[in-house]
């Protein structure tokens, strides 16, 4: 058998940096990735926070350091990658998995409203891969998998701040794709549908909300962390060298619809 043509989805010896870690998807996903190999890099604004989780990752068998970051920040982003090098050395992968929600109708949205999650979706993502660039560029390779959402790819009611930074993140991805494929670096962005976390488990639990979430998404249930891990992990292997500036959803279907 020739190994050469076998995918490989192992992450070992990959330094990975999840933003965004201390609850929900990103602490998923800080497991997640240190069962397949890596060694993450986890951020979080609290560093009460990120050494625990670190802790706690380490203390299951994985490898993990904690770094405080603030993705609305950009001193507090270059500041945590600058700590990150020179720790570890090098970033081979970042999931950029950050995010602020929120839903309200246009028009009860305020300035504020807008700049709170456009400052985290768009702004945070943009300054947080432009840092991992930088550092992936000395080293002619790198993974950046953006977290973006179903909310980039169709119209919800009541979201419209939270699509339009969606929106964003999927032709940030676009570009940066374009710029950085050629230097080795893939860009793509994964979108979920609406997953079942602590944090959205007070909706989700309420029978007429998930019904109405459920009837949307051919496959009948809502998303798990585990789903938006294993495309993660795809995204940010090896076996997915050629894939560069997707957005991949994680559905259901909802969006094929």
């Amino acid at each position: 058998m020739n190994s050469q043509h076998l995918p490989s989805f192992s992450l070992d010896g990959k330094i990975v940096v999840v933003t965004g870690a201390s609850r929900g998807i990103g602490r998923g996903l800080v497991d997640a990735l240190a069962a397949a190999g890596a060694t993450v890099a986890l951020t979080a604004r609290s560093s009460d926070e990120a050494s625990t989780i670190a802790a706690q990752v380490v203390a299951a068998g994985g490898r993990a350091s904690g770094h405080v970051m603030d993705v609305a920040d950009v001193g507090s982003i270059n500041a945590a990658f600058d700590d990150i090098a020179q720790q570890h050395g090098r970033v081979d992968v970042l999931v950029a998995n950050a995010g602020l929600g929120a839903n309200h109708p246009a028009v009860d949205v305020t300035e504020a409203d807008w700049d709170d999650m456009m400052d985290v979706n768009a702004k945070g993502l943009f300054f947080t891969a432009q840092a991992a660039g930088k550092i992936m560029l000395e080293h002619g390779s790198g993974r950046i998998v953006a977290m973006s959402s179903q909310a980039s790819l169709v119209g919800i009611p009541d979201h419209a701040v939270y699509c339009a930074s969606k929106g964003a993140v999927n032709q940030l991805v676009r570009v940066l794709a374009l710029e950085w494929g050629p230097l080795g670096i893939t860009v793509n962005a994964v979108a979920p549908t609406f997953i079942y976390t602590p944090g959205t488990a007070e909706r989700l639990d309420d029978p007429e909300f998930r019904r109405g979430v459920v009837d949307r998404i051919p496959m009948g249930d809502v998303g798990t962390i585990a789903d938006v891990a294993g495309a993660v992990i795809y995204l940010a292997s090896d076996a997915a060298a050629m894939v560069n500036g997707i957005v991949l959803p994680v559905d259901g279907g909802w969006t094929a619809q």
